[in-house]
């Protein structure tokens, strides 16, 4: 990691120096502000679009010869399968205009999860590559571009991304591609904080800043001057709005839509269009691309989708610039912000478009709290719950994510006690369903299966998880297993045998199958810092699997809200009864250790042969003099 963590809660995200023939932000600011429309576009609405931003009309690309790299165009995301929800949107375009689309994507997705098998990290990035490009070509797509970042944990700081991603190389390599493929639209994530992935966030910020970035001679000059390219400016610039979901039928893209909080323009475009080539709906197309997402669980998603068109939905975009100008919106400043809002709201600021910023930061409802008390004699760890052991409240937990399901499906409760310098937990969960038993060798990405997760937040103060203490608790493993521990996402990954030396776990399986219990101890001396007894801060999760697959089907939480398990703003706080951590202990969080490694395209024969076949050097790398 190039800089600490905590040194990038409030710092923006910083572009190239000028001695990196890079564009200051001054730069990035001056480029967009020069060219910012309203909203009420009328008459002067882009030639390309029809129906006041209802129906979807990309201009054909101008005839004679093209450079082998181009793409009418291009969109921009974090991970395989990013583009999936818009391959519907992406196929239409190629039937019924004629564009051709191409994929940036920033990492290869090495940081997440396996259904299919143990590989991680790059081997795992590799199998993720291949899935990507065979679902892809459903909708005619031929060039995929990464960029051979690392993808870590599920993280939802987009500075702490971009510290691993090296930001400003990221940027000029965006850039570079812009200018290679020269596409006239760009599509890409959303780029607020709210609820997503720090790498969607990032990915979309980047693009937001190479659209306009790309088509100023004065950034990256060493592309122009020593490359070979030539400033390319497209001209729309959209973005993924997943808010109108709920939207069925073919009228719904009709109608004029306004992204709620920025008050945007959206338009939708119909999954239910038929498709000449395939023969049915380009939504059944989408779906059969999917499912080819296998290492993500994603074939397990019915096969068929709806034949009743009043049963699908669209594919909704806002529209952030038009005629390569941004759309300009009405700000609604807001106050008091946590440091991850308050730096997203500095960054929309410095690149001209405050709008976004609006009600950034969700209304968090109150934390609960609890009291976790002291115990005379330690539990006995051996998943019963025994008189005097847990004497504090029990906690409930609620439904946090997935189906929801009656209590016997799956219900919990959990109870906390410390003795001496250690967290004892008791988790009891009813299940009526075992998911997979992972070898204990694979007892990692806990989410995949039956699992229990405890989130400790040890100063109260954390603004991302890298500073916390993350484990997954699994109640059983293959071949009549027992318990096993993890933790994930964090300041320190891997087995609790090492990353959590004084860590243990035991659990109780009922039999014939009922539920579990999970009994652990925590040693606070394995947290990243000292236990602020006044506002200690937690989590307890559980994740229900009914199937054989590796995928989850329900969440429940004691605090359940967004992304519970890992924004440490929800966590619920706990007074530390009685608890005064040792002296010489920091109470500075440790520097955490995220893995960064990343699958290499020169290691994959697809990414080799694209480069060949269209000139972008491998990785969206500098291109070649001469």
């Amino acid at each position: 990691m190039t800089n600490s963590t905590q040194g990038d809660r409030t710092e923006p995200v910083r572009a190239p120096d000028a001695e990196r023939s890079g564009p200051s932000r001054r730069l990035v600011s001056a480029a967009l502000v020069s060219g910012i429309v309203g909203t009420a576009l009328g008459a002067t609405a882009p030639s390309a679009w029809a129906d006041d931003w209802s129906v979807p009309r990309p201009r054909k690309a101008p005839p004679g010869p093209r450079d082998r790299a181009h793409n009418d165009v291009l969109f921009v995301g974090a991970h395989p399968d990013d583009e999936c929800g818009n391959l519907a949107t992406f196929g239409q375009w190629r039937e019924q205009y004629g564009l051709s689309t191409g994929v940036l994507t920033v990492t290869r997705g090495e940081g997440g999860g396996n259904a299919v098998g143990p590989e991680e990290g790059p081997p795992l990035g590799q199998m993720r590559e291949d899935e990507e490009r065979e679902a892809v070509g459903l909708a005619g797509i031929d060039n995929i571009y990464y960029l051979d970042k690392p993808d870590f944990w599920y993280t939802l700081s987009g500075p702490l991304t971009a510290a691993i991603w090296d930001v400003d190389d990221t940027l000029e390599r965006v850039v570079r591609l812009i200018r290679a493929t020269t596409p006239d639209t760009v599509v890409t994530m959303d780029p607020r904080p709210f609820n997503q992935h720090g790498g969607h966030q990032l990915s979309a910020r980047l693009a937001i800043e190479a659209f306009f970035l790309a088509g100023d001679p004065r950034a990256f000059r060493s592309q122009i001057t020593e490359e070979g390219y030539r400033p390319h400016s497209p001209r729309l610039l959209l973005a993924q709005n997943y808010g109108f979901g709920s939207l069925l039928g073919p009228d719904a893209p009709k109608q004029r839509r306004t992204d709620r909080a920025s008050g945007l323009p959206v338009f939708g475009v119909f999954t239910g269009t038929h498709s000449e080539e395939y023969g049915t709906s380009w939504a059944q197309v989408e779906r059969n691309a999917a499912r080819k997402y296998v290492t993500q669980g994603w074939a397990a998603r019915p096969p068929q989708v709806p034949t009743d068109p009043e049963q699908l939905g669209s594919d909704w975009f806002t529209v952030l610039a038009a005629d390569g100008k941004a759309v300009k919106s009405k700000v609604r400043p807001q106050g008091e912000l946590r440091p991850l809002y308050a730096e997203f709201r500095d960054w929309t600021e410095r690149v001209g478009l405050p709008w976004l910023a609006n009600d950034t930061q969700p209304a968090y409802p109150a934390a609960p709290a609890t009291t976790i008390p002291e115990v005379a004699t330690a539990p006995v760890l051996d998943g019963v719950e025994r008189p005097g052991e847990y004497p504090g409240p029990e906690l409930p937990l609620v439904h946090w994510e997935g189906e929801k399901v009656g209590a016997e499906d799956v219900s919990a409760t959990a109870k906390l006690s410390r003795h001496g310098d250690d967290l004892y937990v008791f988790v009891k969960v009813t299940d009526d369903r075992r998911g997979t038993a992972l070898e204990e060798s694979d007892a990692k990405r806990h989410w995949r299966t039956d699992a229990v997760e405890i989130t400790l937040d040890p100063r109260g103060t954390a603004d991302d998880t890298s500073t916390t203490f993350k484990t997954g608790i699994f109640p059983y493993t293959a071949n009549g297993g027992g318990a096993a521990a993890e933790r994930d996402g964090d300041n320190r990954q891997g087995p609790a045998a090492t990353t959590a030396p004084g860590m243990r776990v035991v659990s109780a399986v009922s039999d014939p199958y009922r539920g579990y219990t999970i009994e652990a101890k925590i040693a606070l001396a394995d947290l990243p810092a000292a236990a602020d007894p006044e506002k200690f801060a937690l989590n307890v999760l559980v994740y229900d699997s009914d199937t054989d697959d590796k995928t989850g089907q329900t969440r429940l939480a004691w605090s359940p809200f967004g992304s519970a398990q890992a924004d440490p703003y929800v966590w619920g706080t706990a007074t530390l009864e009685g608890y005064t951590p040792p002296a010489d202990r920091p109470t500075e969080p440790a520097e955490p250790e995220i893995p960064k490694d990343a699958a290499r395209s020169e290691d994959s024969p697809a990414s080799v042969a694209q480069s060949q076949r269209t000139g972008v050097p491998l990785a969206v790398g500098p291109r070649p003099r001469g």
